[in-house]
């Protein structure tokens, strides 16, 4: 007996679709491709290609009907697998405690938020359910606050608008990591069809008392604990500042947290400032993206502001701009806003615990090494972590508990920042206020942020950084990708572009190896990527992208800054040094 290996998967799963509008897409396509109409067979097998990957922290895809994408179906299976796996870990505390559920202002994010509400109510795990939408960091604020077993964000953060996600935090505030992450997947997919998940009527669920909404002092008590971040008092804060949250959902608790700080001139940009799920003025709601920030410099423009500040959608990435002095802004990189905080939070906070007070400070292993020098000039504990914030948090806790150092900063390259205790994950807010702060406290003295990164630069010497990735489709590719990365591993490199290798870490293997051949572990999860220290402190980083048919090569180059000389000389060379850099080591890994 034949099957037909497109079509019965999709017959499934209608048969088994809870919400009607998917559950008509679906049938509409089906019928389509049983008249024979093109495409609509090609269209189905990707809509059926694997259930969505539960991995980091989460699922996130495409809206829409099919297992491989996201939907109420979808959302159901998931957070029966969630439930299972809460009362599997955590019994009692899961039915006690319950779980915050937050959500965005993207396409279905209230209905996915209300349909997890239901199936964890029919589990008996009540939650605290944000009445609108919220930004991630009152999610994440919220697991601790409320003292809850674990955490829901409905989001798809950055993507473009066809885009939603589902983003999981245990009981310690932070992104989930390894075994959660794996087990929860598992329980997914023994989880039923999704008609025959349970799910409790919301209103059934509240009157039970097993959906509660967010308490109204939530935010009040994480805009006090933001403020608590709070490093100086003093500065200008008749700054000028034009805000955008891309039509996310940022513009209120970011308009108020500066001004509790201080500050009274601050203008949201009109056409951007209410969650709108179809971000009508952008191609892609991320502020790292060509032309995302324009309405925000025309503005700012306009008023002659000293600073533009934008969050992604769900307000956890913080983009930064400054006025040069000819009039015209120029958008900081993550880097370079992880270093301005990081140096003025390690150089002007206070010590909580006195002079023997042990500092802690870490930044993703792709983000400029230039935070780590910082930190050991001050004698600060540093580290790198794996991509991805959730390996930042819970490192950041590891170490607290194990040394009792205070964890002062995070960052990734990426536009994510955390300050302190306050938030276990990716905070724009916080960072908004702070950046400001800083400026402020900058302009009092007659400077700017270039101002302040100049002389940072002069003392701890130029970092310039880049990335190259390629694109390489298909199982070739895959294979090709592979086949790079063991040569690298197999003979590693002694010199890149005639500079000398003087150590290489292999995250894989979990071991660091200096060129004199000491081998020393290292206490990072096991991943697959690798490191190579240059001599003068430059490295580059290897790895193949967990969500797309590329491998990534990622650059750092440090160049010493000769007294007095102009800072273009030495960007000059270090952009010569770095581009001469990455086209060795293209060559040496035989792509590009």
């Amino acid at each position: 007996m034949s099957h037909d290996f497109v079509l019965e998967p999709a017959e499934r799963w209608v048969a088994h679709d809870p919400d009607p509008e998917t559950q008509s897409e679906l049938r509409r396509l089906i019928d389509a491709a049983r008249a024979g109409e093109e495409g609509v067979r090609a269209e189905l097998a990707e809509r059926f290609a694997g259930p969505l990957e539960f991995g980091t922290a989460g699922i996130r895809g495409v809206l829409g009907a099919g297992e491989s994408r996201m939907n109420r179906a979808v959302i159901l299976r998931t957070t029966a697998g969630l439930a299972r796996h809460l009362l599997e870990a955590l019994g009692e505390k899961a039915r006690s405690a319950g779980v915050v559920i937050g959500y965005d202002g993207r396409r279905m994010s209230r209905a996915f938020a209300e349909d997890t509400a239901c199936a964890l109510a029919a589990a008996g795990i009540p939650s605290h359910l944000s009445p609108v939408p919220c930004p991630t960091p009152i999610a994440a604020f919220a697991v601790g606050h409320l003292g809850a077993a674990a955490g829901v964000m409905v989001t798809a953060s950055h993507n473009p608008p066809e885009y939603n996600g589902f983003k999981v935090y245990w009981d310690n505030g932070a992104q989930i990591i390894p075994p959660h992450d794996t087990e929860i997947a598992t329980a997914i997919d023994a989880s039923p069809p999704a008609d025959q998940v349970p799910r409790m009527p919301l209103d059934e669920a509240r009157s039970l008392g097993l959906v509660r909404d967010f308490p109204e002092e939530l935010e009040r008590s994480y805009l006090r604990a933001i403020r608590g971040l709070a490093v100086r008092a003093d500065g200008d804060r008749d700054l000028g500042i034009v805000y955008t949250p891309l039509h996310g959902v940022g513009n209120r608790l970011v308009r108020e947290a500066l001004g509790q700080a201080g500050f009274t001139r601050v203008s949201s940009v009109p056409e951007q400032a209410e969650p709108d799920g179809a971000f009508p003025t952008v191609a892609f709601p991320n502020p790292e993206e060509k032309g995302a920030m324009d309405l925000a410099f025309a503005r700012a423009r306009q008023e002659g502001a000293d600073l533009v500040i934008a969050n992604d959608p769900d307000v956890d990435r913080l983009a930064v701009a400054v006025r040069r002095p000819d009039g015209e802004y120029v958008q900081l990189t993550g880097n370079q806003v992880g270093v301005l905080l990081g140096h003025y939070l390690l150089t002007e906070g206070r010590a909580q615990g006195g002079a023997d007070e042990r500092r802690l400070v870490l930044a993703s292993c792709v983000s400029t090494p230039m935070l780590g020098v910082i930190a050991a000039a001050l004698g600060v504990h540093y580290e790198e972590t794996l991509t991805g914030f959730k390996w930042i948090a819970n490192r950041a806790m590891d170490i607290e508990r194990s040394t009792g150092a205070r964890f002062v900063f995070g960052f990734e390259e990426a536009l994510g920042y955390t300050v302190g205790p306050v938030v276990r994950d990716k905070d724009g807010i916080s960072a908004a206020a702070l950046i400001a702060e800083l400026a402020a406290v900058r302009k009092a003295e007659g400077k700017t942020l270039l101002d302040e990164l100049q002389a940072i630069t002069r003392k701890y010497g130029l970092y310039m950084s880049a990335q190259r990735a390629y694109t390489l489709r298909g199982v070739d590719g895959l294979e090709k990708i592979a086949a790079i990365m063991a040569a690298l591993r197999k003979s590693p490199p002694a010199a890149i572009g005639g500079v000398p290798v003087v150590a290489w870490r292999d995250f894989e293997a979990r071991t660091r190896t200096s060129s004199d051949g000491q081998v020393e572990p290292l206490v990072l999860p096991s991943s697959n990527v690798l490191v190579y220290e240059l001599d003068g402190g430059s490295r580059l980083i290897a790895r193949p992208s967990g969500t797309e048919p590329k491998i990534k090569f990622y650059f750092d180059v440090r160049e010493e800054v000769v007294a007095d000389e102009p800072l273009g000389d030495a960007e000059a060379r270090a952009a010569a040094r770095l581009d001469a850099l990455a086209r060795a080591f293209s060559a040496l890994a035989g792509i590009g």
